[in-house]
């Protein structure tokens, strides 16, 4: 079936209950960013891939919602869907709630799958469709629609042990209740994936790229409930739940469990998909924050820290391998946007406790580098040669840790405008990096300083400057953030961020330069702490993209230091030719 088809089909199930709007979140019932297969539901019906967006179908017009990372990619998969593209947050595109009242007549029904959609969107929607006369139900119509929907993996659950984690199960659950107890709460619910396995020191792959599984877990003041796929637990596995003191029942019977709860205060957050509240609402009380894990999550302990700071340099040996060969090998053999991915990850596994990509590698030759999560296919992806530019976004996940990193570079002779444009990227990256601020500070007091350079030329970029990144866990993680939009989470010790300023010339070229950086206290004034940020990633930067005369010479100290640092730790694990020209990449500028 094409996308056109299958809203066709899905258009017919909407006639058969009466529903004039029909909304597909790309989400499933943990609301992940990447999701397992059998719950690709938007992916599926519109043939956008991106891991951002949301279809919304009436009976005559359907349109997709996505942000400025996925514009260009959107328009291209779009084409012959049937299905408009809305860029979200651009000036004259309008909130799809208010699009969906504007298309359906006063007395209307939306339908939506209560698993797939946060309370949150549920929430918002029946408040303004409510003042409009319009009904929100729960319908998963998609279920009729989507015959060949995969089934759950069975694949393994493995530990992640203390010597890894840093802090035992026992301890964390613990903190947990204390936070509980804190805000009255008797039942907790921890439903993000991400969130789980953190909890639990275990992994799993259950979706792809990200080492986590599906499951829930319900912890009161006695107990602590794990619902998962049993048979999928190893051996250890299961020893450390039982040594943790938690319980395992299967997956399948986690709203059944809920429906046991009375009169309880249950803390749960609004990300939680809206199933979980309709299970609970007419017997229970609700705590609506924040799961008290995600920031304990987001703030690494030592250990963590320093499982970083070990994969990162097996992850910039194998960057600097690849980067050798690719400029090495660029015009003298066949090679596409697609097979440098492969060769990137098959350098990648060379190294220690490898266990996959921390996410599909973005490389992006010439104008595709300006499609900022481009994904190159297999069939049908550029020829790369020895002319032009390219980009690179990669990462790995190790037993250790996680990283994600991008490099731009050119394969060519460079041109005077992508050099100026790729020096005003650097510099936004360096400044970022050398900046001190006080506690308190959030992400979005910060961003300016990664864009400043590029504003003072009238240029932007259409994404966050940068992500948390999880400990040997999803490589987009919360609570914390820079970028533009006001986020309340301060930026805290351990924390570990991406940096990552581009510029995007759309038919042209795209450029992004990204580390990972951590968050670490710098001192103690007068006025208070501060802190700054220790950069974790280590891969030189090419010089012959750098025009010298627009960096300060705090920004040629920055860049010489840190390449200073990338020689100390990479040479010892370089011989030959390839050293030699690594040698030669991070001489002083």
């Amino acid at each position: 079936m094409t996308s056109k088809e299958k809203v066709a089909a899905l258009r017919e199930e909407m006639q058969k209950n009466n529903v004039d709007a029909f909304i597909i979140y790309s989400a499933d019932p943990h609301m992940s960013e990447y999701l397992p297969e059998e719950w690709q539901e938007r992916a599926w019906l519109s043939g956008f891939l991106g891991s951002a967006g949301f279809v919304v179908v009436t009976k005559d017009k359907a349109g997709l919602w996505t942000d400025g990372r996925y514009f260009t990619q959107a328009a291209i998969e779009l084409e012959g869907s049937g299905i408009d593209l809305f860029k979200d947050g651009m000036e004259g595109t309008p909130h799809y709630i208010d699009w969906i009242i504007s298309e359906i007549p006063a007395g209307g029904k939306v339908a939506v799958n209560a698993l797939a959609a946060s309370h949150a969107n549920w929430e918002l929607l029946s408040q303004k469709l409510n003042s409009k006369n319009i009904t929100l139900v729960d319908i998963p119509l998609l279920k009729e629609v989507w015959k060949e929907r995969g089934t759950p993996s069975a694949n393994p659950i493995f530990i992640h042990p203390v010597e890894r984690a840093g802090k035992p199960v026992v301890d964390k659950i613990s903190a947990i209740r204390q936070k509980m107890e804190e805000q009255e709460a008797t039942v907790h619910i921890i439903s993000s994936l991400d969130d789980v396995a953190w909890t639990l020191n275990l992994r799993g792959s259950d979706v792809q790229s990200n080492p986590v599984f599906l499951g829930y877990i319900v912890i009161t003041k006695n107990d602590a409930v794990l619902f998962t796929g049993l048979e999928k637990l190893d051996v250890e596995a299961r020893k450390q739940m039982d040594d943790s003191f938690v319980k395992m029942m299967p997956y399948e019977e986690f709203y059944n469990y809920l429906k046991t709860f009375k009169n309880e205060k249950v803390l749960v957050s609004s990300n939680s998909n809206q199933q979980i509240f309709e299970t609970l609402k007419s017997d229970n009380q609700f705590i609506k924050a924040p799961v008290p894990g995600n920031l304990m999550k987001a703030q690494k302990n030592e250990t963590e820290l320093e499982g970083f700071r070990k994969v990162m340099v097996r992850d910039g040996v194998a960057m600097v391998k690849f980067l050798y060969w690719l400029t090495h090998n660029a015009g003298k053999e066949a090679m596409t946007e697609y097979s440098i991915g492969e060769k990137l990850r098959d350098f990648r596994a060379q190294g220690e406790n490898f266990v996959g990509e921390s996410f599909g590698s973005i490389v992006g030759y010439k104008d595709n580098g300006a499609i900022m999560h481009y994904s190159a296919k297999k069939e049908g992806s550029k020829e790369v040669t020895n002319e032009d530019t390219i980009l690179v976004d990669s990462g790995g996940q190790y037993l250790e840790g996680t990283t994600d990193i991008t490099r731009t570079f050119a394969l060519g002779i460079p041109s005077e405008e992508f050099k100026r444009n790729s020096t005003l990227v650097l510099q936004g990256l360096i400044r970022l990096s050398m900046v001190k601020f006080p506690k308190g500070t959030k992400g979005v007091h910060l961003d300016a300083i990664a864009r400043l350079p590029l504003w003072m030329e009238g240029k932007d970029f259409n994404h966050g400057t940068g992500h948390g990144v999880g400990s040997f866990m999803n490589v987009h993680e919360g609570p914390q953030n820079i970028r533009k939009d006001l986020n309340p989470q301060e930026l805290l010790p351990g924390m570990v961020l991406s940096n990552e300023p581009g510029y995007y010339l759309e038919g042209h070229y795209g450029i992004r330069h990204e580390n990972l950086i951590a968050v670490k206290e710098a001192e103690k004034t007068i006025h208070g702490t501060f802190y700054e940020f220790e950069t974790l990633t280590y891969c030189p930067f090419f010089k012959d993209t750098i025009v010298k005369e627009m960096l300060s010479e705090k920004e040629i100290d920055w860049l010489n230091s840190y390449h200073k640092a990338c020689e100390e730790k990479l040479a010892p694990y370089l011989e030959g030719e390839v050293k030699e020209w690594f040698l030669q990449l991070v001489s002083p500028l």
